[in-house]
């Protein structure tokens, strides 16, 4: 009696002296010492594996239930040429029976009073195996279990579906984290410039820009050519110019910055995984990834936890594959059931009309079911050819094919027509040129506009200003059927409502012209305090005319003037002409009331009250709505009786208000900043014309404070016999 016994080093052929000791029951004492499991079994032949492959070969072989070319040359060389067949061969794995004795003739058993034959084998193996030392055998049986696992994983780099796994999943990461910091990016910079996000709506071409240009004032002389095409550079440009947002410091910019560049960062590593994972799965699934695509396939083999899996699914649950949810919610709710899963983001799912997209779902889902078996059971070596994915290619052209039919036919059922007295349709044709779906659509490209730059920019500012115009116009509409349905005494009660309104013009007129005497109007406290501190009523005036008083009173000029002032929203609604304060915010620098503005007559009439003289000082006053929330900016062009340099003008100026408190001469021309938020007026920015006819100066005020609250503590204090500066923090 013979025994195959398989170890790391090779297979052993053993002969057994005593037969009748196997089926003893007290067979385990025989390998309770070395010698006794010598006297036992006589080793008789060993064959030795020459690599780690061919070890690793042979054993996978065996636990297939097959016999290995090492194994079967072994056994005809030891015991069929030696006409031992008769003999019998025991084995331990049972598989290995009826293999050896189709193919070698060879009488084989393996049963169960067996096995504690190989348990002493196995604990007494080195002692069998005369000369062989221990730790080599525990080393060559840790590197062939090894190698054994590995072949088991398939760990092969042309066939590695749980890369693909792994990569869908940190693809689809990486798009959240995308939309998360660009997001981020662009309402935190869109405090400073809001217009850019509706002009440029690409994350990663908005987060380019801004680590290009920085600060909105840097975008004239920042080059975006490298970024974006020429027409958006431009419309970018024109929008910096009339942007409304606010100031940011250096600080803020520079965290900015830093997001922009986690943006720029992933989104460059998210375009190297996208190639990675479309090289990965023509390489695995060409079929699969002709036929839908490798993000859709990529997440399907995900979705199922491998390609082998995904194979076993029929078309039915690849249709639905992803939507196991909606499905058994569903079937609990007694509704129908969902007709696509992930399968309904394929091009050819995509592009068919909504009627059809069921069937194109399931048309799919049953090539897909065919090309991934073809893809899963295909060897690496087959893949690799450029025929490859021809399944694949075959089956997107018929499905292409059957699409265009359905679509001309219009008939979603895709059976006989019976209105057509049932006669079977025809087949199909091609009679024109085909369709096929767009893929170049599916990617997010910085599109031309093909329009003009300040156009765009300006369109882009006034987004908002439209929306709440179409909103008063169909108030209006609505307010205009309503007078129209209660007739004639709609007229009456609008001729009252102008009544009011020119009596209203006309009170406003006499209060400019000082038709009341008990009130003061304080154009300037300085100018005024000693009537004032008499006075029984004290008017603080809107800061439109107060800021040009501020300028002329000191200057020798000519009796006609010309101011023009900038200023905030910082009032009520009933101010403008178009009764919406809010709106010229959005909608940049307005002029309005370009004549005729009540502050010229308020202006003029003071002026010439205090500056005297037989002809009145008349004043065109053009006021403009500009973007921030309060201040007021006013440039005065005036006509000079005679040349004077800007110095001597300044130096005028400083003399006049040397020692105001509330009252800074200036070098630079006045701005925003340094007028909001404080108390008093600023005047700077002086200029002679070259021909020395015409000076312009430049002054401001925020008409909150210095405007309306302060001057008011000012008139205040001097009425009631206070300090002047009493409760105003001079400090700010």
């Amino acid at each position: 009696m013979l025994v195959l016994y398989e170890t790391a080093l090779g297979f052993c052929l053993f002969k057994i002296t005593d037969a009748g000791k196997i089926t003893s029951s007290d067979l385990y004492k025989e390998f309770e010492t070395p010698e006794r499991a010598n006297k036992l079994l006589k080793l008789k032949s060993l064959h030795r594996f020459t690599t780690t492959a061919t070890a690793v070969e042979e054993i996978t072989a065996i636990q297939d239930g097959k016999i290995g070319k090492g194994l079967k040359q072994f056994l005809t060389d030891e015991i069929v040429e030696k006409g031992k067949n008769k003999d019998t061969l025991l084995v331990v794995d049972p598989k290995l029976v009826r293999p050896i004795t189709k193919k070698l003739g060879i009488n084989v058993s393996a049963d169960s009073d067996s096995l504690d034959l190989f348990r002493g084998i196995r604990s007494q193996l080195t002692a069998l195996l005369d000369g062989l030392d221990p730790k080599d055998l525990a080393t060559m049986s840790l590197g062939l279990s090894h190698s054994l696992s590995r072949f088991k994983l398939k760990f092969s780099p042309d066939k590695v579906d749980t890369m693909v796994v792994q990569a869908i999943a940190l693809l689809d990461d990486l798009d959240k984290e995308i939309n998360i910091y660009a997001m981020r990016v662009k309402e935190w910079y869109g405090w400073h410039f809001p217009e850019m996000a509706k002009i440029l709506t690409d994350n990663l071409a908005y987060a380019k820009v801004v680590k290009a240009m920085g600060f909105r004032t840097n975008a004239s002389s920042t080059d975006f050519s490298a970024i974006l095409p020429e027409d958006l550079e431009a419309t970018i440009k024109a929008a910096a110019e009339i942007s409304m947002g606010t100031e940011i410091s250096d600080s803020d910019i520079a965290h900015i910055h830093a997001l922009c560049d986690q943006v720029i960062s992933i989104t460059a590593y998210r375009t190297q995984l996208s190639e990675y994972l479309r090289n990965r799965m023509i390489a695995i699934a060409p079929n699969l990834t002709v036929l839908v695509g490798e993000l859709v396939g990529a997440r399907l083999i995900s979705h199922a936890g491998s390609l082998l899996s995904l194979a076993k699914h029929p078309a039915s649950t690849i249709q639905i594959l992803g939507a196991e949810k909606a499905l058994f919610r569903a079937l609990k709710t007694k509704h129908d059931t969902p007709k696509y899963g992930l399968i309904y983001h394929a091009s050819l799912v995509g592009q068919a009309p909504p009627k059809l997209k069921g069937k194109m779902a399931r048309m799919v889902a049953t090539k897909a079911a065919l090309s991934v078996r073809v893809d899963a059971l295909s060897d690496a070596d087959g893949k690799s050819e450029p025929a490859a994915p021809s399944i694949g290619v075959e089956n997107r052209a018929k499905l292409e094919a059957r699409l265009r039919v359905l679509e001309e036919e219009g008939d979603a059922s895709g059976v006989r027509r019976f209105a057509d007295g049932g006669k079977r349709q025809a087949r199909y044709q091609p009679t024109g040129e085909s369709r096929t779906y767009n893929t170049a659509a599916d990617a997010v490209d910085l599109v031309s506009t093909q329009r003009e730059p300040m156009e765009l920019a300006v369109q882009a500012v006034l987004d908002t200003k439209e929306e709440k115009r179409r909103a008063k116009e169909e108030k209006k509409a609505k307010r205009k059927a309503e007078k129209e349905a209660k007739g004639s005494d709609d007229d009456e009660m609008n001729v009252d409502g102008d009544d009011k309104k020119e009596k209203k013009r006309k009170r406003r007129e006499s209060e400019a012209n000082g038709q009341d005497a008990d009130v003061t109007m304080d154009l300037e406290p300085r100018l005024l305090r000693h009537l004032l501190a008499a006075a029984r009523r004290a008017a603080a005036p809107v800061p439109q005319p107060r800021c040009v008083a501020a300028y002329i009173r000191h200057v020798r000029v000519q009796r006609r003037r010309h101011a023009r002032g900038h200023d905030g929203p910082g009032r009520a609604a009933d101010d403008h002409p178009e009764g919406d304060a809010a709106e010229p915010r959005r909608a940049g620098v307005k002029p309005y009331a370009l004549t005729d503005h009540i502050h010229e007559r308020e202006a003029g009439t003071h002026l010439s009250t205090l500056l005297g003289g037989a002809e009145p000082m008349k004043v065109a006053f053009i006021p403009n709505v500009a973007p921030w929330f309060s201040g007021i900016i006013s440039v005065l062009s005036m006509p000079l009786s005679h040349s004077i340099p800007a110095k001597e003008l300044k130096e005028l100026y400083e003399e006049k208000y040397a020692g105001e408190k509330l009252i800074r001469v200036q070098n630079n021309v006045v701005e925003l900043r340094d007028i909001e938020r404080k108390q008093g007026w600023v005047v700077g920015g002086f200029q002679v014309h070259s021909q020395g006819d015409r000076a312009v100066v430049t002054g401001g005020l925020d008409n909150l404070l210095k405007g309306a609250a302060t001057q008011c503590l000012q008139n205040l204090n001097l009425a009631l016999g206070y300090d002047e500066y009493a409760g105003i923090p001079l400090k700010h």
